[in-house]
């Protein structure tokens, strides 16, 4: 792959997303979307198979869709790559396959993360799945230097800015850089806290991936224990009128992120909160 190749598809996906939960977007909410011009469009969880991604792609054109993440523990890479084919020969271009480990109080059969990935890749390789048509759940160093070196690059998840920062210097320059940041448009800090807490609280403060990634940035026990202090969920989901949003949602591109995917905390029409922090500046 080339450089140039490489930084076409980084394009794609645009400076802003929105990342909803599987299923969670319908297709109006999708096309509504695309009119705010926003760039790609994130479906989060662990899908068994990639019906939904069809369903936005059939609302939409032009917009990128992916995955944050297809669990490699519960889909069959093989299938998930004839899955792939079928949406590309329908929509080519527009699908980017995210996958990731998840995390090991999931699952039975978790085993080194690094290495179950490798193997997965492995398969989609021989499948014809493009290295350049996925991307890697990464928080840790060893797996986001796999971003770099067998896809576009990495969808970190719950993260702060800080870690954007570590993260760009370890992917280098060119690989797409693209978290996730939750937000709660809320001017009220403990109110907007006690929407954005619970769901870091539960279930991230208690899977040891998302804790000790958390730890590598410095925070303490106290900060991850009882629901997470104040500090850490300020960090972790951006809050404040739309203006005060968005600059904690830039922080990452600042930081050295190429897109940043908003995922709105609290509200039921998330279309009309990124409409307004995406309006914002």
């Amino acid at each position: 792959m080339t450089t140039t190749d490489r930084s076409a598809h980084v394009e794609r996906f645009g400076t802003h997303g929105v990342w909803g939960w599987w299923g969670q977007f319908s297709p109006e909410q999708a096309a509504e979307f695309v009119n705010l011009g926003v760039g790609t469009i994130w479906l989060g969880g662990s899908p068994e198979h990639l019906g939904p991604v069809r369903k936005v792609l059939e609302a939409t054109e032009h917009v990128t869709v992916a995955t944050g993440i297809v669990n490699i523990w519960n889909t069959d890479a093989a299938k998930i790559a004839a899955e792939f084919h079928a949406l590309e020969n329908d929509f080519p271009g527009r699908f980017y396959l995210g996958i990731g480990a998840g995390h090991p109080e999931a699952t039975a059969e978790y085993t080194t993360p690094y290495s179950a990935v490798n193997a997965y890749l492995d398969v989609l390789d021989a499948e014809g799945v493009p290295t350049l048509r996925r991307v890697l759940a990464a928080l840790g160093p060893k797996m986001l230097r796999l971003s770099a070196d067998r896809a576009l690059g990495a969808h970190p998840y719950l993260t702060p800015p800080a870690h954007t920062r570590i993260a760009r210097e370890t992917l280098g320059d060119g690989v797409l850089l693209a978290p996730e940041h939750k937000v709660v448009l809320d001017t009220d800090p403990v109110a907007a806290r006690k929407v954005g807490r619970p769901p870091v609280d539960k279930p991230y403060l208690h899977l040891r991936n998302y804790t000790s990634n958390l730890e590598r940035l410095g925070y303490t026990a106290a900060d991850i224990a009882d629901g997470g202090s104040d500090d850490l969920i300020d960090a972790l989901v951006a809050h404040g009128d739309e203006v005060a949003v968005r600059h904690q949602v830039d922080a990452h591109l600042a930081a050295g992120a190429d897109h940043v995917a908003i995922q709105v905390l609290g509200s039921q029409t998330p279309t009309i909160e990124v409409a307004r922090i995406l309006g914002a500046i």
